[in-house]
């Protein structure tokens, strides 16, 4: 049996505000903006290039704003994506790299200024916050590891 991740919740104060935030600032995609009424309004945008989407709006969650951690956005160049980012106003922390070389810990621990020097896949990170403070990490990938 087949599974995919489909969707992931943000929880927001402003929706507005991610609005712009994803669509403007990021560049994804705005799949719709459902106004229910007062109390409902689902937004879903879609990072360029994936098959897995964001909603946000009220009444789709029950997290505090900015409580998310540890997404990530896989990219091929992670310089390139750094520069692109802070180009269009984000502010982006890295790139970098954990001094295991495995995955990062959470926080800046065993955190290694610069992308991994040999460049490897999984290897080299840059993080920044959306404007609720969810954690979104960019992750280096050129080849996936095999069975991905």
């Amino acid at each position: 049996m087949d599974m995919k991740l489909e969707v992931v919740v943000l929880p927001v104060a402003d929706v507005d505000r991610a609005k712009a935030f994803y669509t403007e600032r990021l560049g994804f995609r705005l799949d719709a903006d459902f106004p229910v009424d007062d109390g409902y309004r689902v937004v879903q945008v879609t990072p360029p290039g994936s098959e897995c989407s964001i909603i946000f709006g009220t009444g789709v969650t029950s997290a505090a704003p900015g409580s998310v951690r540890g997404l990530h956005l896989i990219v091929t160049d992670i310089e390139n994506a750094v520069a692109e980012l802070t180009e269009r106003g984000i502010a982006v922390d890295g790139p970098f790299r954990d001094a295991t070389g495995v995955f990062h810990h959470a926080g800046t621990e065993s955190q290694v200024t610069g992308a991994d020097p040999q460049r490897r896949s999984y290897g080299s990170f840059a993080a920044f916050t959306d404007p609720d403070g969810n954690d979104w990490f960019l992750q280096e990938i050129t080849q996936r590891a095999p069975g991905r």
